[in-house]
């Protein structure tokens, strides 16, 4: 990411992440490891602020509508009691599970975490906040990398690092533009044929969005029975995915909501992996800030994507391929991971998932139409010095969503130029080589042993899955 301080992403936002939700606390050494990385946390914080001032004397400073966002996190991350700082609270609930430490040693161990929250972590965000309050005077207006020192070059290097393509970002512009077109197409006859003909496909869709039948309610009941909702989808699906997968991950998935204190910046959902050694489950987190951003016709949909068939069998077989080694296991190809995230809301659909619901496929498609018109926006932002109210207009009428989602969705593509295109890209890649492969081998193609072949293979650049679907063709004419 091009600016180490913003509202989505980075060590302010990850490492905390990392040390409340990964950082497990099994005994006295784990829990002293615990103390020594919060420490080291207000260090490091020290020193993103440092690179922060390093960057702003280049030029380099992050867009100046971001900022409320990115101010607005800092605060609410200093907000509570350092007593009640999630650092602390999540440590004191790992420590009452280790049956070995005497109480007395776990509240020492306690106090001591408070302390480091309160005399070190919270002056070094302050100091952070202060040097963002000053920068934000003198931040750019204009959102596009295109405006920030070399942002052309740096653009055209994250299509190829983050969208695994070596397109220009004029044919990946003109691609999305055709994508939308006959997403919406389909749209349009699935909406008409249920009584909804009048207005665009965006008005119609914006209009479902109103209707209570499609709301939880905007309360702690509603949104639990929101997630009681994906939790049953995906044992539901994991039931009918041998259909078309022959190998499925033990490792377990479990639903939670994002924390409040970092949803305001956050994405609509996201997946955090298992640990390499199977004790923790995978995570799929969910955004319930706005609940008319998360309609029940989107959730089957947003579920498949993040948890079954999509980032967690992806993430959690890598894991368990232990002989293609780390890189493979762990690394972060964004065209191939989020490719195959987008590849397995189609996947879900052949398999029958959205059978008898006109309202969840439109959401399925909202979903992908969504993915096709971020094509549109990230470049239209990063390449043809689209203002940001521009890509909101857009991006408002061609997805039909939320409001409050859109402005979020626009500045996160603000903040992360090219991370966006990996999505529809990607899937596109695989749809591509799954129907070359279909063709090539009519009779012998074997849908399960494909899904392996991308799969087992573990995470690699999009050109070197292209190698393998073509290898194993050739290998299937021959057997």
């Amino acid at each position: 990411m091009p600016y180490i301080i913003n509202q989505l992403s980075g060590p302010l936002v990850d490492i905390p992440n990392i040390l409340k939700d990964q950082h497990g606390v099994e005994s006295e050494q784990d829990a002293k490891d615990y103390l020594v990385r919060l420490e080291a946390f207000a260090n490091m914080t020290e020193q993103v602020r440092s690179k922060a001032l390093v960057d702003a004397k280049k030029g380099v400073i992050l867009p100046k509508p971001l900022f409320a966002n990115t101010l607005g996190y800092l605060n609410n991350f200093t907000a509570p009691a350092p007593a009640e700082h999630p650092l602390v609270t999540s440590f004191a609930e790992k420590l009452d599970s280790v049956g070995e430490l005497p109480k007395e040693t776990k509240q020492s161990m306690v106090e001591e975490a408070t302390n480091i929250v309160q005399s070190k972590i919270y002056p070094a965000f302050a100091n952070v906040t202060k040097d963002m309050q000053a920068l934000e005077s003198k931040a750019p207006d204009k959102v596009g990398i295109w405006a920030q020192p070399n942002g052309e070059a740096y653009y055209q290097h994250a299509i190829t690092y983050l969208a695994d393509s070596d397109m220009t970002a004029e044919q990946i512009h003109n691609i999305g533009l055709q994508e939308v077109e006959r997403i919406t197409k389909r749209m349009d006859e699935i909406l008409t044929a249920n009584g909804y003909s009048e207005g665009t496909v965006g008005d119609r869709m914006k209009q479902l969005n109103e209707e209570s039948r499609f709301l939880y309610e905007d309360s702690d009941e509603g949104r639990e029975k929101l997630l009681t909702f994906l939790r049953g989808e995906i044992e539901t699906i994991n039931k009918k995915a041998p259909q078309l997968f022959s190998t499925l991950p033990p490792q377990k998935v479990e639903v939670k909501r994002i924390p409040k204190a970092v949803e305001a910046g956050a994405p609509g959902g996201y997946y955090n992996g298992p640990s390499l050694d199977g004790s923790r489950p995978g995570i799929f987190a969910i955004n319930l800030k706005d609940m008319k951003a998360v309609p029940s016709f989107a959730m089957k949909t947003l579920t498949y994507h993040e948890a079954v068939p999509g980032h967690h069998f992806q993430i959690a077989l890598n894991l368990l391929q232990t002989d293609i080694g780390l890189m493979r296991q762990n690394a972060s190809f964004n065209g191939y991971i989020e490719g195959w995230a987008l590849y397995s809301e189609l996947v879900a659909y052949e398999m029958g998932m959205y059978e008898n619901d006109p309202f969840g496929d439109l959401g399925r498609l909202q979903a992908e139409v969504y993915r096709a018109a971020r094509l549109v926006v990230d470049t239209g932002l990063h390449h043809k010095k689209w203002t940001r109210q521009q890509a909101i207009e857009y991006f408002a009428q061609a997805t039909g969503t939320a409001m409050s989602d859109v402005t979020a969705a626009i500045d996160r593509y603000i903040a992360w130029p090219g991370q966006a295109l990996g999505y529809k890209l990607g899937m596109l890649k695989l749809v591509e080589l799954r129907t070359m492969a279909k063709n090539a081998l009519g009779d012998k193609f074997d849908i399960k042993a494909f899904h392996d072949l991308i799969l087992l293979k573990g995470a690699r650049p999009l050109a070197l899955v292209e190698e393998d679907v073509k290898r194993w063709i050739e290998q299937q004419k021959q057997a």
